[in-house]
């Protein structure tokens, strides 16, 4: 089976020339041009809130490890009931937020 090169023949639309004329007038100038690099400035509020954030813990490693060991031990008890009250709540908050 042959592959058609249709795409390259196209008029208007020109495959892998871009880039070979860039580095053709790059080596022309001599010199490759770096990329400008950007800053960011937070705001004194964004600050303030950052380091609010950084003293509290998103979870408790704590709790986390007694999860863990419960797993490895087989202790752990998953309430089917509370996990599909769950997924419930979720889908109607979805729902209830694709009306608003």
């Amino acid at each position: 089976m042959k592959i058609d090169d249709s795409i390259k023949k196209a008029a208007g639309l020109s495959v892998g020339t871009t880039s070979t004329r860039s580095s053709k007038s790059a080596d022309k100038a001599g010199a490759v041009s770096q990329p400008a690099s950007d800053s960011v400035k937070l705001s004194p509020q964004l600050q303030a809130l950052s380091g609010q954030l950084a003293d509290t813990t998103v979870f408790d490693s704590k709790k986390v490890e007694e999860i863990k060991a419960a797993i490895a031990e087989g202790r752990f008890q998953v309430d089917p009931e509370k996990v599909a009250n769950g997924l419930l709540d979720t889908v109607t908050d979805l729902l209830r937020s694709r009306k608003s």
